[in-house]
Protein backbone atom coordinates (compact mmCIF):
# COMPACT_ATOMS: atom_id res chain seq x y z
CA UNK A 1 0.00 0.00 0.00
CA UNK A 2 1.05 3.58 -0.64
CA UNK A 3 1.10 6.15 2.16
CA UNK A 4 -1.31 9.06 1.76
CA UNK A 5 -1.01 12.41 3.49
CA UNK A 6 -4.21 14.21 4.53
CA UNK A 7 -4.31 18.00 4.61
CA UNK A 8 -7.16 18.51 7.05
CA UNK A 9 -8.72 20.53 9.79
CA UNK A 10 -10.83 22.66 7.44
CA UNK A 11 -12.94 21.99 9.41
CA UNK A 12 -12.16 19.02 11.66
CA UNK A 13 -15.45 17.12 11.03
CA UNK A 14 -14.54 16.80 7.35
CA UNK A 15 -11.13 15.38 8.18
CA UNK A 16 -12.60 12.91 10.65
CA UNK A 17 -15.10 11.74 8.04
CA UNK A 18 -12.41 11.36 5.36
CA UNK A 19 -10.15 9.43 7.75
CA UNK A 20 -13.02 7.11 8.70
CA UNK A 21 -14.14 6.53 5.10
CA UNK A 22 -10.64 5.73 3.83
CA UNK A 23 -9.96 3.24 6.60
CA UNK A 24 -13.32 1.57 6.10
CA UNK A 25 -12.66 1.39 2.38
CA UNK A 26 -9.28 -0.28 2.81
CA UNK A 27 -10.72 -2.70 5.38
CA UNK A 28 -13.55 -3.61 3.00
CA UNK A 29 -11.11 -4.31 0.20
CA UNK A 30 -8.46 -6.20 2.14
CA UNK A 31 -10.44 -7.64 5.04
CA UNK A 32 -9.18 -8.69 8.43
CA UNK A 33 -7.57 -5.96 10.52
CA UNK A 34 -6.24 -3.94 7.59
CA UNK A 35 -6.35 -0.14 7.73
CA UNK A 36 -4.89 2.66 5.65
CA UNK A 37 -1.34 4.05 6.00
CA UNK A 38 -2.15 7.73 6.55
CA UNK A 39 -0.33 10.83 7.73
CA UNK A 40 -2.53 13.68 8.95
CA UNK A 41 -1.81 17.40 9.22
CA UNK A 42 -4.71 19.34 10.77
CA UNK A 43 -5.09 23.11 10.59
CA UNK A 44 -6.57 25.49 13.13
CA UNK A 45 -9.67 26.30 11.11
CA UNK A 46 -10.10 29.69 12.76
CA UNK A 47 -6.86 30.78 11.12
CA UNK A 48 -7.92 29.40 7.74
CA UNK A 49 -11.37 30.99 7.99
CA UNK A 50 -9.82 34.39 8.66
CA UNK A 51 -7.71 34.06 5.53
CA UNK A 52 -10.80 33.07 3.53
CA UNK A 53 -12.77 36.06 4.82
CA UNK A 54 -9.90 38.40 3.98
CA UNK A 55 -9.46 36.96 0.51
CA UNK A 56 -5.84 36.20 1.46
CA UNK A 57 -5.62 33.17 -0.82
CA UNK A 58 -1.92 33.54 -1.49
CA UNK A 59 -1.23 33.35 2.24
CA UNK A 60 -3.63 30.41 2.58
CA UNK A 61 -1.86 28.66 -0.27
CA UNK A 62 1.51 29.20 1.41
CA UNK A 63 0.14 27.73 4.66
CA UNK A 64 -1.06 24.57 2.97
CA UNK A 65 1.99 24.32 0.71
CA UNK A 66 4.16 24.29 3.83
CA UNK A 67 1.95 21.61 5.38
CA UNK A 68 2.15 19.56 2.17
CA UNK A 69 5.94 19.71 2.26
CA UNK A 70 5.91 18.51 5.86
CA UNK A 71 3.75 15.54 4.92
CA UNK A 72 5.98 14.73 1.96
CA UNK A 73 9.06 14.90 4.18
CA UNK A 74 7.36 12.57 6.66
CA UNK A 75 6.88 9.96 3.97
CA UNK A 76 3.59 10.74 2.19
CA UNK A 77 3.66 9.39 -1.38
CA UNK A 78 0.53 11.33 -2.33
CA UNK A 79 -1.75 14.00 -0.85
CA UNK A 80 -5.46 14.50 -0.29
CA UNK A 81 -6.91 17.89 0.63
CA UNK A 82 -9.88 17.30 2.96
CA UNK A 83 -11.77 20.44 1.92
CA UNK A 84 -13.69 21.47 -1.17
CA UNK A 85 -13.19 25.20 -0.64
CA UNK A 86 -9.44 25.02 -0.10
CA UNK A 87 -9.01 23.46 -3.53
CA UNK A 88 -8.93 27.16 -4.36
CA UNK A 89 -5.20 26.86 -3.61
CA UNK A 90 -4.61 23.40 -5.08
CA UNK A 91 -2.10 24.73 -7.61
CA UNK A 92 0.04 26.22 -4.83
CA UNK A 93 0.08 22.86 -3.07
CA UNK A 94 0.97 20.97 -6.24
CA UNK A 95 3.80 23.38 -7.02
CA UNK A 96 5.35 22.86 -3.58
CA UNK A 97 5.74 19.08 -3.69
CA UNK A 98 6.85 16.30 -5.99
CA UNK A 99 4.08 13.87 -5.00
CA UNK A 100 0.60 13.87 -6.60
CA UNK A 101 -2.45 15.65 -5.18
CA UNK A 102 -5.65 13.63 -5.64
CA UNK A 103 -8.04 16.37 -6.75
CA UNK A 104 -11.52 16.18 -5.24
CA UNK A 105 -13.33 17.72 -8.22
CA UNK A 106 -11.89 15.10 -10.57
CA UNK A 107 -13.17 12.25 -8.41
CA UNK A 108 -16.59 13.89 -8.24
CA UNK A 109 -16.84 14.58 -11.96
CA UNK A 110 -15.83 11.04 -12.83
CA UNK A 111 -18.65 9.66 -10.65
CA UNK A 112 -21.23 11.96 -12.23
CA UNK A 113 -20.16 11.08 -15.77
CA UNK A 114 -20.06 7.37 -14.94
CA UNK A 115 -23.79 7.69 -14.17
CA UNK A 116 -24.42 9.25 -17.58
CA UNK A 117 -25.39 12.64 -16.15
CA UNK A 118 -24.22 15.99 -17.46
CA UNK A 119 -26.22 18.65 -15.55
CA UNK A 120 -25.96 18.77 -11.76
CA UNK A 121 -26.66 21.17 -8.93
CA UNK A 122 -23.83 22.25 -6.65
CA UNK A 123 -24.04 23.29 -3.00
CA UNK A 124 -20.99 24.45 -1.07
CA UNK A 125 -19.43 27.52 0.44
CA UNK A 126 -19.89 30.79 -1.39
CA UNK A 127 -16.34 30.41 -2.74
CA UNK A 128 -17.07 26.97 -4.16
CA UNK A 129 -20.41 27.94 -5.68
CA UNK A 130 -19.34 31.27 -7.16
CA UNK A 131 -15.69 30.97 -8.20
CA UNK A 132 -14.23 29.13 -11.18
CA UNK A 133 -11.59 27.02 -9.42
CA UNK A 134 -14.15 24.30 -8.66
CA UNK A 135 -16.98 24.85 -11.12
CA UNK A 136 -14.44 25.22 -13.91
CA UNK A 137 -12.72 21.98 -13.00
CA UNK A 138 -16.07 20.18 -13.13
CA UNK A 139 -16.92 21.89 -16.43
CA UNK A 140 -13.62 20.66 -17.86
CA UNK A 141 -15.09 17.17 -17.52
CA UNK A 142 -18.07 18.17 -19.67
CA UNK A 143 -20.51 18.93 -16.87
CA UNK A 144 -23.03 21.77 -16.71
CA UNK A 145 -23.12 23.13 -13.16
CA UNK A 146 -26.18 24.82 -11.65
CA UNK A 147 -25.90 26.80 -8.40
CA UNK A 148 -28.60 28.39 -6.23
CA UNK A 149 -29.58 32.03 -6.66
CA UNK A 150 -27.84 34.63 -4.51
CA UNK A 151 -30.22 34.56 -1.48
CA UNK A 152 -30.10 30.77 -1.36
CA UNK A 153 -26.31 30.78 -1.71
CA UNK A 154 -26.25 33.01 1.38
CA UNK A 155 -28.31 30.42 3.29
CA UNK A 156 -26.09 27.53 2.25
CA UNK A 157 -22.92 29.42 3.17
CA UNK A 158 -24.26 30.60 6.53
CA UNK A 159 -25.33 27.12 7.62
CA UNK A 160 -21.92 25.70 6.74
CA UNK A 161 -19.95 28.25 8.76
CA UNK A 162 -22.32 28.83 11.66
CA UNK A 163 -23.44 25.24 12.18
CA UNK A 164 -21.88 22.42 10.19
CA UNK A 165 -18.19 23.19 10.66
CA UNK A 166 -18.90 23.19 14.39
CA UNK A 167 -20.45 19.73 14.16
CA UNK A 168 -24.03 21.04 14.58
CA UNK A 169 -26.99 19.93 12.45
CA UNK A 170 -30.59 21.10 12.75
CA UNK A 171 -33.85 19.98 11.17
CA UNK A 172 -34.55 23.56 10.11
CA UNK A 173 -31.33 23.78 8.13
CA UNK A 174 -31.99 20.39 6.56
CA UNK A 175 -35.39 21.62 5.39
CA UNK A 176 -33.80 24.78 3.98
CA UNK A 177 -31.22 22.79 2.06
CA UNK A 178 -33.85 20.43 0.65
CA UNK A 179 -35.91 23.44 -0.49
CA UNK A 180 -32.87 24.89 -2.23
CA UNK A 181 -32.06 21.58 -3.89
CA UNK A 182 -35.68 21.30 -5.08
CA UNK A 183 -35.28 24.63 -6.86
CA UNK A 184 -32.20 23.34 -8.65
CA UNK A 185 -34.14 20.25 -9.73
CA UNK A 186 -36.86 22.50 -11.15
CA UNK A 187 -34.16 24.15 -13.26
CA UNK A 188 -33.14 20.81 -14.72
CA UNK A 189 -30.50 19.43 -12.38
CA UNK A 190 -30.18 15.65 -12.78
CA UNK A 191 -28.47 15.23 -9.42
CA UNK A 192 -26.92 17.13 -6.54
CA UNK A 193 -23.29 17.56 -5.50
CA UNK A 194 -22.55 18.07 -1.81
CA UNK A 195 -19.62 20.38 -2.56
CA UNK A 196 -18.68 20.82 1.07
CA UNK A 197 -17.76 17.85 3.23
CA UNK A 198 -19.88 18.99 6.15
CA UNK A 199 -23.02 19.00 3.99
CA UNK A 200 -22.81 15.22 4.03
CA UNK A 201 -23.46 15.39 7.76
CA UNK A 202 -26.77 17.15 7.06
CA UNK A 203 -28.09 15.66 3.82
CA UNK A 204 -27.95 12.00 2.81
CA UNK A 205 -28.91 10.15 -0.37
CA UNK A 206 -32.14 9.06 1.34
CA UNK A 207 -33.22 12.71 1.55
CA UNK A 208 -33.20 13.25 -2.23
CA UNK A 209 -35.31 11.92 -5.12
CA UNK A 210 -32.34 12.14 -7.51
CA UNK A 211 -28.70 11.05 -7.64
CA UNK A 212 -26.59 12.42 -4.81
CA UNK A 213 -22.84 12.94 -5.02
CA UNK A 214 -21.24 13.28 -1.57
CA UNK A 215 -17.78 14.57 -2.41
CA UNK A 216 -15.99 13.26 0.68
CA UNK A 217 -17.20 9.71 0.05
CA UNK A 218 -16.18 9.93 -3.60
CA UNK A 219 -12.82 11.47 -2.75
CA UNK A 220 -12.21 8.78 -0.13
CA UNK A 221 -13.05 6.04 -2.63
CA UNK A 222 -10.52 7.51 -5.06
CA UNK A 223 -7.99 7.66 -2.23
CA UNK A 224 -8.54 4.00 -1.40
CA UNK A 225 -7.99 3.05 -5.04
CA UNK A 226 -4.77 5.09 -5.08
CA UNK A 227 -3.50 3.65 -1.79
CA UNK A 228 -4.07 0.14 -3.12
CA UNK A 229 -2.37 1.14 -6.38
CA UNK A 230 -5.38 0.45 -8.58
CA UNK A 231 -4.14 3.07 -11.03
CA UNK A 232 -1.96 6.15 -11.46
CA UNK A 233 -2.47 9.10 -9.15
CA UNK A 234 -3.17 12.60 -10.42
CA UNK A 235 -0.13 13.87 -12.23
CA UNK A 236 1.48 10.42 -12.57
CA UNK A 237 2.20 8.69 -15.82
CA UNK A 238 -0.05 5.71 -16.58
Amino acid sequence: MRTLGLLGGMAWPSTAEAYRAINLGVAARLGGTHSAPLLVWSADFAEVEQLQRAGAWEEAGALLADAAQRLEAAGAEGLMLCSNTMHRVAEAIEAAVAVPLLHLADATAEAVRADGRTRVGLLGTRFTMEESFYRGRLADHGLEILVPDAPDRDVVHRVIYQELVQGRTTSRSREEYLRIISRLLERGAQGGIAGCTEIELLITADDLPVAYYPTTALHAAAAVAWILEDGPGEGEAP
